[in-house]
């Protein structure tokens, strides 16, 4: 996975893995949740993935526009 950048210094986000059908990402809790073309959709995948790549506000786009709308999620 790839360390996000992390550049509020407030982020709940540590790590991102692009996919071509998807995003996974790992919280700083550990927990990974794998987000999909399909769940939640490819508007929000793009958006995810260009919000990780800048290193700021997936966290918050998260939290604030797909909550519990993800494909899978691993615990630590």
């Amino acid at each position: 996975m790839t360390p996000y950048k992390n550049l509020s210094q407030k982020s709940g986000v540590k790590a991102y893995e692009i996919l071509e059908e998807g995003i996974r990402v790992q919280f700083v809790s550990g927990e990974i949740y794998y987000y999909s073309n399909t769940i939640p959709g490819t508007e929000h995948i793009d958006t995810m993935k260009k919000l990780a790549e800048e290193g700021k506000g997936l966290a918050t786009y998260i939290s604030q526009k797909i909550r519990e709308k993800f494909d899978t999620k691993e615990s630590k």
